[in-house]
């Protein structure tokens, strides 16, 4: 096979911008700075947030996600709620790109169904020095493309998933840009033939590789803390109210490596999966091998979710 190249990927639309400076462009034509303390450091934080009918899914739980993450990094936010709204309703109205990148033409939103956001921001372009300089403009880029979601055969088989041990840093809780230990550890799943790789730090579950992982038992649905130590999922607070209007138990503590493999059911959540069923786990079954109860409860409130946002 040929590799790809440039060229070849999609014209997806995107943002770019520094301060009020900004346009609509493509990704084949965004440029930044070799010296952004993004491409050099990974100095940075990111969202991905599902688009469904034309609209933002969970927009302000991402917002705050947002400014914790940059609140850790210490950097400011560039825009403000508002103005984050007005940039990606336009991005997801963006059909096609005038030649001038300082303009677009936008089409209504009808034929738009789903679709991906992704949005970062990196603390700037400055000379290359490990410390965080002060008085840099913030470097933002937000893109749309298409929304992947699992297969049919995924939803009624549910899919496999391997273990390993999570040797990331202990800073998880930020959504950083600087996301190698997290490609390390999907490729290991990706290695085997499996949809993810599910980590464990010292004998306790902590996440999937770009996934949470709930573990379900006795009609219980359970969720590692919020601490330092795990991302928070958007789906964090979701989950807890779909469980409560379908009247199944929510807790989160500490989960040991021999209470996943005893789970009556494993559930991973994310954007692209929203909630889906681990039926293997390093090849022996999760409870009866097929996704349960317990998932297609969660699965059907979370399609109502999308229709009632």
């Amino acid at each position: 096979m040929t590799a790809l190249t440039w060229g070849d990927l999609p014209a997806y639309p995107c943002y770019l911008g520094r301060g009020d400076q900004g346009h609509f462009t493509t990704i084949d034509q965004a440029q930044v700075s070799v010296m952004d303390r993004g491409f050099i450091f990974g100095d940075g934080v990111y969202e991905v947030c599902a688009v469904y009918d034309g609209k933002p899914f969970q927009f302000a739980q991402h917002m705050a996600r947002l400014n914790r993450s940059l609140s850790e990094l210490r950097m400011p936010n560039p825009y403000s709620s508002d103005q984050w709204q007005v940039l990606i309703e336009q991005l997801i109205a963006t059909d096609s790109i005038a030649i001038d990148a300082y303009s677009i033409k936008a089409n209504d939103r009808k034929g738009l169904k789903n679709a991906l956001i992704y949005l970062q921001i990196t603390r700037g372009v400055a000379l290359r020095d490990h410390a965080m300089p002060k008085a840099i403009v913030p470097t933002v880029f937000m893109m749309r493309s298409p929304l992947p979601m699992p297969t049919s055969q995924a939803r009624a088989q549910g899919v496999a998933c391997i273990t390993a041990d999570d040797f990331r840093w202990q800073k998880a809780h930020i959504k950083s840009t600087s996301l190698l230990g997290a490609v390390l550890s999907r490729q290991l799943s990706v290695d085997e033939g499996a949809a993810e790789t599910v980590m464990f730090r010292d004998g306790f579950l902590s996440e999937a590789s770009s996934s949470n992982v709930w573990v379900v038992k006795n009609r219980t649905v359970i969720g590692v803390p919020k601490d330092h130590l795990v991302l928070e999922g958007i789906r964090y607070g979701l989950i807890e109210e779909m469980c409560k209007g379908c009247g199944i138990a929510f807790e989160l503590r500490r989960i040991s490596r021999d209470e996943v493999f005893a789970a009556d059911e494993l559930l991973l959540s994310s954007a692209t999966k929203e909630v889906l069923a681990i039926a293997q786990l390093d090849g022996k079954p999760v409870g009866s091998g097929t996704p349960g109860e317990i998932y297609k409860k969660l699965y059907a409130a979370y399609q109502a979710a999308k229709i009632a946002a």
